[in-house]
């Protein structure tokens, strides 16, 4: 690989999957206008995984290096990474079992015939033809990538895809000569290394897990012994991640609930026994992060991927070559992941235009002077636009500034989401906005002559009609000096908030019944978070009764109805959490007496991307 200097720095982008392509493979504009705003001041980018095989793809609009057809597209996507300064890396990788089984036409292969643990198709185990079908694959694949124009190549040996399947302990359970010893269990991934070096002139870097973060799987100890066979072979780097799609998606997404900096110290225990280059990686998404990283490990490379989603001047403003403050990272999964899941592409919670077509500005006319009513995230991002486009801007926030966001952080393993918050009011600070900390009337707000208000006063929580019931909670118990021990609470509502307060309450002892009238819990909360969620609920003994109602509180006794007819007794708290609805009441009151406007929540409930999204659009185009 190329020495530090022949890379302008020490800056990669990681592969991450757009699921920007039409179905056909093919890089279009999207593409483009991705890779073309983080290329600017990076050493490289590595495109998101290529499919060597129409049949091999994870999602149906993932990007293709399978076929001639692709490489005028392949070929304009790297002029336009090398046009920025960059150089472009091609991310070669065989999903193995872990091939979208919801895509027609997916074949599915493995050192195993076991399918993967958290669902997937069943597939064969690979005999020696399929092998060196397998092999070729790589090889077409690398010549192609040498074609387009590729600078590098890195080749996917770990988070459990197909060479990872055989590299497994866990996976692999061969009786041949694949299957075993590590040096058996090494001997196909290394077949595929050495097919590749052989067909082509570009350096080679490896990505591994140093470990599949389970107690049967591969660990740093054989990852190590693996490296310094692949430093003997010629590999220019070894790039050092975690985890496995199939068994550890946390460690493999770098997901908020996975500790900083345990694959930091996973590269440093490989970089101490090679001389290659090590690349680090894993929620490297803030200046500190690369500070800390630089002090105690002084690493020859860094990879970062989800921090130049949020922010892709995220490495010039490191650098010093860009203006402006770094919009943070929260590795969440949200919008990066959920977006790609839901057909829509890569997006993001906290930029608003990542896989979005631009949004023109139009010029401002007569309205000059805005009262802005509520500082969330809707009211903060249309706070910002509009004041950069040049309209005088107070804002008006009764508590404080992220408004009801400012719950997000504190359920267990969540405190990141609080860094866009910090981000806002930093950008709101520099910029002299006005903030009225006051709880404003209909009455001040026509007093103060606005030529026009933007109602931001968000949602607040539906209260359903129960007999009895007279005495609830709502988000309370999220702060630590509230929360209860050792009680029984009672959740009405299975959301996304009932099930954080459930795992907030549970940390305390405290014996924990959720009762929904959905058959399902929680079913748009983010994946990653529901899965761990629920499995921490449910090891903690919580209580589920789906498909039913409350239909009388009496004391401390509950009567359900529905799917579980039942009486619940000793019920000490009751939290309701069954959804929430706009607040409208001082629009209603202004709407025809002044020009108001509403945005965010207050306009329709919806999610933080969706409320940052539609206020930047509000922002952009108000005249």
């Amino acid at each position: 690989m190329e020495t530090p200097r022949q890379l302008r720095n020490k800056f990669i982008m990681a592969p991450i999957k757009l699921g920007y392509c039409k179905g056909d493979g093919l890089v279009n504009d999207r593409h483009l206008s991705f890779y073309s705003e983080r290329c600017q001041t990076i050493g490289a980018i590595t495109v998101e995984p290529l499919y060597m095989d129409q049949g091999l793809r994870e999602i149906p609009t993932q990007l293709g290096i399978d076929a001639n057809d692709k490489l005028p597209g392949l070929q304009q996507l790297v002029q336009r990474i090398h046009q920025g300064g960059a150089q472009a890396i091609a991310h070669l990788n065989h999903p193995g079992r872990m091939a979208n089984p919801k895509l027609p036409g997916n074949y599915y292969l493995s050192a195993t015939d076991k399918p993967c643990e958290n669902g997937g198709a069943v597939p064969q185990r690979m005999n020696i033809e399929q092998m060196a079908t397998v092999i070729q694959l790589f090889v077409d694949a690398a010549l192609r990538a040498e074609q387009a124009g590729f600078d590098q190549l890195e080749l996917q040996l770990g988070h459990g895809y197909l060479l990872a399947q055989f590299l497994s302990p866990e996976v692999n359970d061969r009786s041949d000569s694949f299957g075993g010893s590590l040096k058996n269990r090494m001997r196909f991934p290394l077949q595929v290394f050495e097919a590749i070096k052989t067909a082509v002139n570009l350096p080679i870097i490896v990505r591994v897990s140093g470990s599949e973060m389970t107690s049967t799987g591969l660990e740093l100890e054989e990852t190590i012994t693996l490296s310094k066979v692949l430093e003997a072979k010629g590999a220019a780097a070894i790039h050092v991640s975690a985890g496995s799609v199939c068994t550890t998606p946390p460690w493999f997404f770098q997901h908020m609930f996975i500790p900083k900096g345990k694959t930091w110290e996973l590269a440093a225990a490989v970089q101490t026994e090679i001389k290659l280059p090590v690349i680090f990686v894993g929620q490297i998404n803030t200046a500190a992060d690369v500070d800390h990283l630089e002090q105690t490990y002084q690493p020859q490379y860094l990879a970062v991927g989800r921090a130049l989603v949020a922010d892709p001047s995220f490495i010039g403003k490191l650098l010093g070559k860009n203006p402006g403050n770094i919009r943070p990272c929260l590795a969440c999964s949200e919008g990066c992941l959920g977006g790609v899941k839901a057909g829509k592409g890569l997006h993001c919670v906290v930029n608003p235009i990542v896989g979005e077509p631009p949004v023109p500005v139009n010029q401002t006319s007569a309205l000059r002077s805005l009262a802005i009513i509520g500082g969330g995230l809707a009211g903060m991002e249309a706070t910002i636009g509009l004041h950069d486009r040049g309209f005088t801007v107070d804002l008006f926030e009764k508590d404080r500034l992220g408004g009801q966001f400012n719950l997000a952080s504190l359920p267990p393993g969540k405190k990141s989401l609080a860094k866009i918050i910090d981000y806002y009011q930093h950008e709101i600070s520099i910029r002299k906005i006005q903030v009225n900390y006051q709880t404003v009337t209909a009455a001040d707000l026509l007093v103060a002559h606005y030529d026009a208000l933007i109602i931001a006063t968000g949602s607040v929580p539906m209260v359903p009609s129960i007999a009895g019931l007279k005495d609830y909670y709502w988000t309370e118990f999220l702060n630590d000096e509230q929360l209860p021990e050792q009680e029984q609470v009672l959740i009405i509502g299975g959301g996304l908030i009932g099930l954080e307060i459930a795992s907030k309450l549970v940390g305390q002892h405290n014996q924990v019944i959720i009762v929904d009238l959905l058959p399902e819990l929680a079913p748009d909360m983010e994946l990653i978070e529901r899965t761990l969620t629920l499995k921490k609920l449910r090891s903690q003994g919580v209580r589920f009764f789906l498909e039913t109602q409350v239909l009388h509180v009496a004391d401390d006794q509950v009567q359900l109805a529905g799917k579980h007819n039942t009486q619940l007794t000793g019920i000490d708290k009751i939290v309701l959490t069954t959804g929430m609805q706009s607040e409208t009441t001082l629009y209603n009151e202004l709407k025809d007496q002044l020009p108001c406007h509403l945005i965010g929540d207050a306009q329709q409930v919806s999610k933080a991307q969706d409320a940052i999204r539609s206020a930047y659009v509000f922002a952009r185009q108000l005249e």
